[in-house]
């Protein structure tokens, strides 16, 4: 039987973070599904086509090197609802500091008492990219700052091309 994690957010962009955090759950699932949330009230920079590109690439390299499969699927409803449709047991989140974390206790309990058959699992981000938020990440790229640092070349060219449109 394969264990299935679930791993949401908007990854607009993916970051080296996310990156940090997909390969650690590795360690966890045998399957990873990378749930790319689209809020229809929500502005993306990336639209949901380009970052499903940057994710599949960045991400071949982890399922290589790891043998963990990982697949890539949009919602745009209940993230407990997607995990459930993509067979997952687990949901990964990510935490970088205490603010997170508030947040993220408060949405595993509310996901808990939807889903019981659901379980969130919280991965703290190591101290190199813990600093690191896509909202930020795409501040900067707009007032025209170098971003490398921060996100995979893949996700850098996207942002370009989505800000020169």
């Amino acid at each position: 039987m394969t264990n299935t994690g679930f791993y949401p957010g908007s990854f607009d962009p993916v970051t080296y973070g996310h990156l940090d955090i997909i390969a650690r759950a590795a360690r966890i699932v045998d399957h990873l599904v990378l749930g790319v949330g689209i809020h229809h009230g929500k502005r993306s920079l990336l639209d949901a086509g380009a970052r499903i590109t940057v994710l599949e690439t960045v991400c071949s390299p982890i399922s290589a090197s790891t043998g963990m499969n990982i697949t890539v699927a949009t919602f745009d409803d209940l993230a407990v609802d997607a995990a459930r449709r993509s067979g997952a047991g687990i949901v990964i989140r990510g935490l970088r500091d205490a603010s997170d974390f508030d947040y993220e206790v408060q949405m595993g309990q509310m996901n808990a008492a939807m889903a019981p058959d659901l379980e969130t699992v919280f991965l703290a981000a190591g101290p190199a990219t813990r600093m690191i938020a896509s909202s930020l990440v795409k501040q900067i790229a707009q007032m025209g700052g170098d971003i490398s640092a921060f996100v995979p070349t893949e996700a850098k060219t996207a942002i370009v091309k989505a800000l020169k449109k």
